[in-house]
């Protein structure tokens, strides 16, 4: 009947079975998005539900779920509902905007897909602080990008504008997204105005950033007690002329205890074999 008085193209298949028919779920599958909004006109009616949904990676099964989505939504508002999917990777926006089929090109879910090809560059400080929200977006979508700098700087800008929680928050997400050489770039730039006495970011900012810089100085000193006492261990096995197998080696390199590298510098004193050292 499909193809004969529909003229849709049924896929090739061996069988047909009947199966159950109560679309209720057994054994309940919990269907949860990141953020679902619902507006209303002045008189409180329900116009439109938004489904929203952040995404970093392809993930297949989104492809199903989305559409899910849309039906459960709308079946309980009983209004026009649609997914907007919020991903700062341009590859992975342009995979969340391909339209889902639902069935033989009867049905499609297009979901609304917020990537770096929608989000504006924002460099003026004028434009990110009348939209700021938006500039927080571009800094995150561009901030990585050539003209990332002056986006990076626009949005921080505007950031003065809102009080220091909701700043610090977007913040964050500014700063997560940014790559190491562009957070080098933005922590020597802070420095620059800091230096020449120029207040154009929040002062938090300096803060986060100082506190961003003292971490990270603390990290290497770490890692350079770390990487001497693995050397000096390595050093010394071979001179007792104890050979190291490729895992006893790997777990050395491995170790990031300090007390367990002291313990095993140790033990090289009496030890025969790299195992016993390693003990």
């Amino acid at each position: 009947m499909l193809a004969t008085l529909f003229h849709v193209e049924v896929p090739p298949h061996d069988s047909a079975a009947v199966v159950e028919s109560s679309l209720d779920q057994l054994s309940p599958v919990e269907f949860r998005a990141d953020l679902v909004l619902e507006l209303r006109d002045a008189s409180g009616t329900l116009v439109l539900a938004i489904v929203i949904e952040v995404q970093r990676d392809v993930d297949p099964n989104k492809k199903f779920s989305w559409p899910t989505y849309v039906t459960v939504v709308r079946a309980k508002t009983r209004c026009r509902t649609v997914v907007l999917v919020v991903a700062p990777d341009a590859g992975v926006a342009a995979w969340a905007a391909e339209r889902i089929d639902l069935g033989l090109g009867l049905g499609h879910v297009e979901p609304l897909v917020l990537g770096p090809a929608v989000v504006p560059e924002i460099t003026d400080p004028a434009d990110a602080e009348a939209e700021t929200e938006l500039a927080v977006l571009s800094a995150v979508a561009h901030g990585n990008g050539p003209n990332g700098p002056a986006v990076v700087r626009a949005a921080l800008a505007a950031l003065g504008r809102l009080d220091q929680e909701h700043a610090m928050v977007y913040f964050q997400l500014i700063w997560n997204a940014l790559r190491e050489p562009m957070r080098q770039a933005l922590e020597a730039l802070v420095m620059e105005r800091q230096i020449e006495g120029e207040a154009t970011f929040p002062p938090f900012v300096q803060k986060l950033i100082d506190r961003g810089m003292r971490e990270g100085e603390l990290k290497g000193i770490r890692e350079g007690e770390l990487k001497g006492k693995r050397d000096t261990l390595v050093r010394l096995l071979a001179r007792a002329g104890m050979a190291l197998t490729e895992d006893e080696s790997a777990r050395i390199q491995a170790c990031t205890d300090i007390a367990t590298l002291d313990r095993w510098l140790d033990n090289v004193l009496g030890a025969k074999t790299a195992a016993e050292v390693l003990s």
